[in-house]
């Protein structure tokens, strides 16, 4: 069998790379995908394999009479059929389909009494040749009772409950201030956030191979190896011990990369059959099983003074979570701690609400809650420029928060939060040239080449956004990583279960090491769940917990290696440094290579990293529920053809709060493409349904960027103002340009033509002068 064990996860660093952290090497898996050879999921293979299918409901809520297998069963090949009824019974005895979930375990395995939304799995078969098992998963026959689907998020309110814990998943209201408190300019707006999907090009695939003592081992592109490893053992009725779980190669991932379904089928697959089954998602399926981002509906009203200054701020905001819980309650935090921006604002008043309905269930995906409330509040301060007669960067200054200042929450942002030094950047920073009047540069138009577009109906906006995001988990979420270092000879290895999602994870592991130890050659052990625990690759969490973990365990090895050293010169470690792979004295009588240091020694350490706590938002929104938050601006140049309503994104230049720069490269490169993604937004992705279904679950229907789409994307400044709470100072990077990028783009669109651009994304009818 081909594992994860195989993958060439980690070369050692040739010596004329850079070194260290704040250098930028190669990153440890470009050259293996660059070459195509770096193996995926779909990829693997077991001796005897079988090939799982699953049969997925066509409707969105209706209730299962009755199941009939006998079909699938009677299909030559076909060696098993699982149901709801194969897995134990829910935490309150009844046949529910083994519910979990990453936060509130409510989203059923398999569908046992009811299906709540468009493509619920019910069934799945094992075969000896995959046409084989989704021909038999096509047999089986359901019979359905309809049901009426509750598919409108503010009709969830006074609808029939869709699940046994009622239709209303959070309501969080915030109070802060003078709720009498009213301002010289009042302005509205309403705003509307759509479905947008991670789209993973590797669609969601595993492996299930049954072990010896009646336990499963599970190779899968997971990014929390253990809470997955933990919640397929509880529905299968086992203990956590008897389920590994592998990680292989993750191709991209910006939300819990797995439909749980997915795993427990699988699972159940290899423990009945006793064989290894192998499953591969179609793309349909993939867009079914995954969670997307939040649908949002937001009422803003801001009131401030003649000059601009903020007085009040008060917003409805929905989410709609779809079917099942998943992160929605996380979500709905965010929204509303950082509802009224990165802004300053004595009086803040909210009510928000999370809802179930029988759409697809959304979930984690970059700035969960944070981006549609960004999009809101950056369109607010774009009206409220308009009303004073201010330029928008200018309305921006007069509010902006700094360090020390509250959060509506009442909790004060002790981090660095350097909105002016990001502002100044921008405004800095030189806009790019205009439009030429030349034949050969027509595919610049929004039309591009032999388009319909006039040139003299284009014209050109620029829009400015600022946005914050949390990093890590919030409200009292416990967040703990364990790390393993350990040297032998000339080279070290890094053992920690931290999944390397794209985030380049393993490349800053090896860089800590490097830093710490002076060792050149650094390897990072593939990731299992016989690890100890790391937790979800989300939030930015593994550049400052996991990152943690790997320094600490590295300065443990380091205090080991240097002390005999210090010990025979009379001196104590602390007067030891390392640097250039040579270890120094501070009076320079001492200069050691630390291979000789090391020769014929093993030295390891086990170290975990664990932040300050947080708090729940109590009654009032009130708390201290953040561990740290991160900063960007963005100023985003369009060409509208005001006709045809036709957008293209000229450029995005960036300036970003990173506290410190440890991979000047890798920040760059998380930054562009966070930026494409929130260009995908704001102009392109639409995960769209009609009464529940979806509509358009293709890369044919669900239009994605491509690098046409992509524009000149420009880093104008790394703000390096370091959290000293943080590991290296360093903040999150990835997150926070996803957020501010449509709220940008959809700005530029409002100063091209003139028109509110209230909802993402910006169809051409919004852009449309008439």
């Amino acid at each position: 069998m081909t594992s994860a064990t195989e993958l060439p996860a980690a070369a050692p660093a040739e010596p004329s790379e850079p070194f260290g952290l704040g250098s930028s090497p190669l990153r440890t898996d470009a050259l293996p995908k660059a070459l195509g050879i770096y193996p995926y999921a779909a990829d693997l293979w077991a001796e005897g394999l079988l090939w799982g299918a699953m049969l997925r409901s066509p409707h969105p809520h209706a209730r299962i009479v009755s199941v009939d297998t006998s079909a699938a069963l009677a299909v030559p090949g076909v060696h098993a059929v699982v149901t709801a009824a194969d897995l134990p019974p829910g935490p309150d005895g009844t046949p529910d389909g083994a519910p979990a979930g990453p936060i509130v375990a409510d989203r059923p395995a398999l569908a046992a009494d009811v299906v709540r939304h468009h493509g619920e799995p019910i069934a799945a078969v094992a075969a000896d040749h995959p046409d084989t098992a989704r021909l038999a998963a096509a047999s089986i026959v359901v019979e359905y009772e309809l049901l009426e689907a509750v598919t409108d998020p503010e009709a969830a309110f006074n609808a029939p409950p869709i699940h046994p814990d009622g239709n209303l998943l959070r309501h969080l209201p915030l109070r802060t201030g003078d709720p009498e408190a009213t301002g010289e300019i009042v302005v509205e707006g309403l705003y509307q956030v759509g479905r947008q999907d991670p789209a993973p090009i590797g669609a969601e695939a595993g492996l299930a191979v049954p072990r010896p003592d009646g336990g499963v081992e599970l190779h899968l592109s997971t990014t929390d190896p253990h809470g997955d490893r933990d919640r397929t053992a509880a529905c299968l009725g086992l203990e956590p011990d008897r389920v590994r779980l592998v990680v292989t190669g993750v191709p991209g991932a910006t939300s819990d990369r797995e439909d749980l379904s997915f795993q427990v089928s699988l699972a159940l697959l290899a423990l009945r059959t006793g064989r290894p089954v192998k499953m591969t998602l179609t793309r349909e399926e993939s867009f079914q099983a995954h969670t997307s981002r939040h649908p949002a509906l937001l009422r803003y009203r801001h009131h401030a003074d003649a000059e601009g200054k903020l007085v009040k701020v008060e917003a409805q905001i929905l989410l709609d979570g779809g079917a099942y819980a998943d992160v929605s309650a996380e979500a709905l935090a965010a929204a509303v701690a950082f509802s009224a921006g990165p802004y300053v604002c004595p009086n803040v008043f909210v009510d928000a609400w999370a809802v179930r309905t029988n759409n697809p269930p959304s979930g984690r995906m970059r700035g969960e809650g944070a981006l549609q409330a960004c999009f809101a509040h950056e369109s607010q301060m774009d009206q409220l420029a308009a009303r004073i007669g201010v330029d928008p960067m200018e309305i921006r200054r007069r509010n902006a928060m700094a360090t020390g200042d509250p959060l509506p929450t009442g909790q004060a942002v002790t981090c660095p939060a350097p909105v002016d030094a990001l502002l100044d950047a921008l405004t800095e920073s030189p806009l790019p040239a205009l439009p030429v009047d030349d034949p050969e540069a027509d595919w610049l138009l929004p039309g591009g080449p032999g388009g319909a577009g006039d040139p003299a109906a284009v014209r050109r906006g620029i829009g400015y956004a600022v946005g914050m995001v949390h990093m890590l988990g919030a409200e009292g979420e416990d967040e703990v990583s364990t790390a393993t270092v350990r040297v032998s000879g000339d080279h070290a290895t890094v053992i920690c279960a931290a999944v390397d999602s794209g985030q380049g994870f393993a490349t800053l592991a090896r860089q800590i090491v490097q830093t710490v130890l002076g060792v050149s050659e650094v390897y990072i052990a593939p990731v299992d769940s016989d690890q100890s625990e790391a937790g979800p690759s989300a939030r930015g969490r593994h550049t400052w917990v996991s990152g943690g973990a790997v320094e600490r365990a590295a300065l443990m090895v380091r205090h080991q290696m240097l002390q005999p050293i210090a010990a025979d010169f009379g001196m104590s470690v602390e007067l030891l440094t390392i640097a250039d792979g040579k270890i120094s004295s501070y009076d320079g009588v001492l200069g050691m290579p630390v291979s000789e240091a090391l020769e014929g020694r093993e030295l390891w350490a086990t170290a975990q990293c664990r932040p300050h706590p947080t708090e729940p938002l109590d009654e009032n929104g009130q708390g201290d529920a953040f561990v740290s938050i991160a900063f960007c601006a963005m100023r985003a140049v369009v060409d509208v053809d005001i006709e045809l309503g036709a957008v293209r994104v000229v450029d995005v230049t960036v300036a970003q709060d990173v506290g410190r720069a440890l991979n000047p490269r890798q920040i760059e490169d998380r930054i562009e493409a966070a930026v494409a993604q929130g260009v995908g937004l704001a102009l392109l992705e639409d995960l769209r349904t009609e009464g529940g279904l979806l509509v358009n679950p293709s890369l044919t229907g669900y239009r994605l960027p491509t690098a046409l789409d992509t524009p000149d994307i420009r880093i104008a400044s790394l703000v390096e103002e370091r959290d000293v709470v943080a590991t290296f100072g360093a903040k999150a990077v990835s997150a926070v340009p996803a957020v501010v990028a449509p709220a940008a783009v959809a700005a530029a669109v409002r100063a091209a033509t003139g028109l509110p651009v209230g909802r993402l994304p910006i169809q051409p009818e919004d852009a449309t002068v008439a």
